[in-house]
């Protein structure tokens, strides 16, 4: 019976791969684990895969170029019990690979290496990965997703077999890192770290710094539709709207100044613009709870709540108020008998905004209402 699978995606790794088997074989033997080390080839061009093979790892083709594509294929192949992932660069220590068996025996489901709480040697990791990027990453997966991990994109890892099942990970590229992460959070799973020696890479780096950072950045993003969209947009609605009505009864006075109909008219186009994503991101939510994506009962309950019914009448309340606002200047028009309407009178213009600005965001609710119940409809196949 294998208890431990060591799996190593592989692209061109002819210079590092054999010390990585080595090490991984060499933790094996120490610690009297019963284990296997399953390299992954991606389309080396090189002798990687025939190195591999040579020492005695078990080697698989994945003819589907991706990370992510890698790491599944070896992942559902491998016959341990327990799963150990790393790069084959030589960056991560597999001679340590026993330390995480010992964490996965005692109960954890995900345990994560930290190079931050171990050691980063000279030359392993850039000034700007090091004190930037990595640290903005981790921090924004805490923000939006909770828990304490320090180094949510360190490559070695481990986790047992069923967690991997209940993670539930259907990315392909680089982005297989966070997602693996961010699921192991959603669904509440034991995670911990281990302090690790992150080396040198020896020979050419396939990353490229912005545009996998972006990867990263952009799914957390698109896992996160309350940072995405709903602080953004309450930051501009909320403040907005309030001085919106303000702006109704006179100048605001802000920083010793009056504001009045000019920034009524901005006040106008940032509520209907926060309003807009509002709207979005209200279908977004529904439509990534609809396809199991945020698996949030707060999520559920509210969409459950705001059915489409209650949503056309709160759009209609808002509709009326404008309408009944545009019916105030209709109102004056008839009291100077239907003459020259002095449409130019400060107050006359405030009216019209404040009413056009609630016609809107009455109808935009309206129709929102009906894109999100259409998220909502179940089909059988």
């Amino acid at each position: 019976m294998i208890e431990v699978s060591v799996v190593i995606p592989c692209l061109n790794e002819e210079v590092t791969i054999s010390s990585c088997i080595t090490k991984a074989q060499g933790s094996f033997k120490r610690a009297g684990i019963e284990g296997e080390v399953v390299i992954v080839d991606n389309g080396s061009t090189d002798r990687s895969a025939e190195i591999a093979r040579g020492l005695g790892a078990r080697v698989i083709n994945e003819a589907q170029k991706g990370y992510g594509n890698a790491l599944r294929r070896g992942i559902e192949e491998a016959r341990g019990k327990y799963i150990i992932m790393g790069d084959g660069d030589d960056t991560y220590d597999f001679s340590e690979v026993h330390k995480f068996v010992v964490a996965l025996r005692e109960g954890y489901e995900l345990v994560m290496g930290s190079r931050f709480k171990g050691k980063i040697l000279p030359g392993a990791m850039s000034w700007s990965h090091r004190y930037i990027g990595n640290p903005i990453l981790s921090g924004m997966l805490r923000l939006f997703f909770g828990g304490n991990v320090s180094d949510s994109h360190c490559g070695l890892r481990a986790f047992s077999k069923e967690a991997y099942l209940k993670m539930n990970l259907h990315t392909t590229g680089m982005e297989f890192a966070s997602e693996m992460v961010i699921h192991s959070l959603k669904k509440k799973l034991r995670i911990t770290e281990i302090p690790i020696v992150y080396s040198a890479r020896l020979g050419e780096s396939k990353l490229d710094s912005f545009r996998d950072a972006w990867r990263h950045m952009r799914f957390m993003l698109l896992y996160s539709p309350v940072y995405l969209y709903f602080v953004p947009a309450l930051a501009l609605f909320v403040p907005s709207i309030i001085l919106l009505v303000k702006f109704l009864f006179g100048p605001v006075w802000i920083f010793g100044h009056p504001w009045d109909i000019r920034s009524m008219v901005f006040a106008s186009i940032t509520a209907l613009l926060g309003w807009q994503i509002i709207n979005l991101g209200y279908c977004a939510v529904v439509y990534a709870d609809s396809i199991g994506l945020l698996e949030s009962p707060i999520v559920k309950k509210f969409v459950k709540y705001f059915s489409l019914e209650r949503m056309m009448f709160v759009g209609l309340v808002i509709f009326l108020i404008g309408l009944f606002s545009i019916g105030g200047i209709f109102y004056i028009w008839a009291e100077k008998g239907f003459g020259e309407l002095q449409i130019f009178e400060i107050n006359t213009i405030k009216l019209a905004i404040f009413s056009l600005t609630f016609l809107n965001i009455g109808i935009q609710l309206i129709f929102t209402a009906f894109l999100s119940s259409m998220f909502q409809i179940k089909f059988k196949n």
